[in-house]
């Protein structure tokens, strides 16, 4: 399991795509050992991470939707107050730069406003399971989670 580990060895500063909180909440069985992995890395510090407000979004709508406020603001305080991940603001600054993504990768706007806020923190690294995202690569590295789901899991 240690390959994502490896993987992003040389980054300092990552971002996080939404789907990798919603698999390990959701203890997904593939996705769970690498979120495990990842998470840890970023709670001991090996990574800071980088997510934007829109995961609030993205990750509390589901609980919304189905009356459990709890669970909705639990997992916002999750995100709040997680060791060496910062939830960044939307910010003009963010919005510029994610009209450009999606002018130069047509990119959807929420993928756009994630990967601005981690380029404005200056992450090296996204990690995501989306493919379309991988059209960002001149941008930055993005790195699939799919890329190391053991063969027997696939």
């Amino acid at each position: 399991m240690g390959h994502l580990g490896e993987r992003l060895a040389t980054h300092t500063i990552i971002g996080l795509d939404t789907s990798v909180l919603i698999y390990h909440l959701e203890a997904h069985p593939v996705y769970l050992p690498l979120t495990r992995e990842l998470l840890a890395g970023v709670e001991t510090g090996r990574w800071t991470a980088v997510t934007s407000t829109v995961t609030v979004m993205e990750l509390t709508v589901r609980p919304w939707q189905l009356d459990r406020p709890a669970v909705a603001r639990a997992y916002e305080a999750l995100l709040v107050h997680f060791p060496h991940l910062i939830l960044a603001d939307v910010t003009r600054d963010v919005a510029r730069r994610a009209a450009q993504l999606r002018a130069r990768y047509r990119v959807r706007p929420a993928d756009a406003l994630q990967v601005a806020t981690v380029l404005i923190h200056e992450a090296t690294a996204f990690v995501t399971n989306d493919r379309l995202l991988t059209r960002l690569s001149p941008a930055l590295d993005v790195v699939m989670l799919d890329n190391f789901v053991p063969l027997e899991d696939c």
